[in-house]
């Protein structure tokens, strides 16, 4: 299948919140765009997130007015499930090799549910991180955009295939479904490939698979949730224990020569929103932060000292070393003081891993022919028509990735007069 474009075309690679707002910059002034994704559904990280700072607002505050502009823009052909290939030509004339997974379900489909509750097999729940268990064809969260049903073919049974097809009444399942190679002709590319929380089971020091106490940052973010595994209650995993105490544990993986080497810039903030939510949640917890150096840069300042003053929080500036898996559920955090000196031994309920952001793109980007960073991050060549933006570019908290990416639209669309 070929996909004719007219001259001054822009590809938009990634569909969160930094490939949405380039792409909608790019077409509202009247450039042809492709936008795709490598998920089943756009926003990206910021669709997974509770709220984010520093208005504490939720997703749907930005993502929802963006689908609504997208889907009302004739300018935008989006397309999920979809990645590059190749990338041949050059400047002003880039032929782009894009294949689409087969989602197994058609555009007939009208979200109703009905082949989900005929559905017998489950899967872990990758949009809540694991912690809890989805039917095999789902919708990937409630905003999903588009708003369609995905089928994950491997994981049912035949007589499950069987029930899910028969269960829908506008014949909406295709299990005969294909991967769909096309080709785009693009003037410029904008590389929005975003981030992934960086694997904590690679910690070995922090033991995060010795407890289900023991969690990530962006597990957090679901937990609290409305739409989460736990609807919105911050609740230990494992036994569901209401927390009467809590640590969280900076530059997990981050600014570590053995891990990611920078500082990804949203962490600590993030520790300082996630505060909030466990002070909503339970006013009178006792709160631990461990951390080498607090970065709230500039807007953020006003943010931090408020949660600073908190009379039941407590920070100590010390890197953990260890933590330690106790009997009744909970964990001990081992560090050292770095201001008054010794060893620290906290026990606490449950424990949050400040875990970093690293680039989503990865190694695949050399093989495209981009210019990467020792860590990682797409390096602009904006006389070349590839440009990055947001996380893609470096590690950036939602109001900077905006920024980003309107400039890279506007990068863009020069490259493509």
């Amino acid at each position: 299948m070929s996909d004719a474009t007219k001259t001054g075309a822009v590809l938009v690679v990634g569909g969160g919140i930094s490939g949405l707002t380039a792409a909608l910059e790019a077409a509202e002034v009247g450039n042809d765009v492709y936008i795709i994704e490598k998920n089943p559904y756009f926003g990206g990280r910021v669709a997974q997130l509770n709220q984010y700072f520093p208005k504490l607002c939720p997703p749907t505050c930005g993502l929802e007015i963006n689908f609504k502009r997208v889907k009302n823009n004739r300018k935008i052909r989006p397309y999920t499930m979809t990645t590059v290939k190749s990338v041949s030509g050059g400047p002003g004339n880039y032929e782009v090799e894009l294949e689409t997974a087969p989602r197994y379900v058609n555009s007939n489909c009208t979200a109703c549910g009905d082949c989900a509750e005929a559905c017998t097999d489950e899967i872990d729940n990758a949009f809540n991180f694991g912690m809890n268990k989805s039917k095999a064809i789902y919708l990937p969260h409630e905003m999903a955009f588009p708003r369609r049903y995905v089928l994950d073919k491997d994981a049912c049974s035949a007589d499950c295939l069987e029930a899910v097809k028969g269960a829908c009444k506008y014949n909406a399942i295709d299990t005969e479904m294909a991967a769909e190679t096309f080709t785009v002709n693009v003037s410029s590319i904008v590389w929005a490939t975003g981030w992934n929380p960086y694997d904590r089971s690679k910690l070995d020091n922090l033991k995060p698979e010795s407890s289900p106490a023991i969690i990530s940052n962006m597990m957090m973010e679901r937990m609290a949730a409305p739409n989460g595994p736990t609807g919105g209650k911050i609740l230990r995993p494992g036994d569901d224990k209401e927390i009467e105490s809590i640590a969280f544990v900076q530059c997990a993986g981050s600014r570590d020569e053995n891990h990611l080497e920078y500082c990804s810039y949203i962490c600590c903030m993030a520790t300082f929103k996630q505060m909030t939510y466990i002070r909503e949640r339970y006013p009178e917890a006792k709160i631990y932060v461990f951390y080498i150096d607090l970065r709230t840069p500039g807007k953020y300042e006003h943010f931090r000292e408020k949660l600073r003053t908190d009379e039941n929080s407590t920070f100590i500036k010390g890197k953990v070393a260890d933590i330690i898996a106790e009997d009744d559920g909970g964990v001990t955090v081992v560090a050292e003081d770095a201001v008054g000196g010794g060893k620290v031994q906290q026990k606490v309920d449950m424990c949050v891993l400040a875990t970093g952001m690293q680039p989503a793109l990865g190694e695949q980007g050399k093989t495209l022919g981009l210019n990467m960073d020792g860590n990682g991050f797409v390096v602009s060549e904006p006389e070349k028509g590839m440009i990055a933006a947001g996380c893609a570019k470096s590690a950036s908290d939602v109001y900077t990735c905006t920024q980003s990416a309107t400039a890279a639209a506007l990068k863009a669309i020069q490259n493509a007069q």
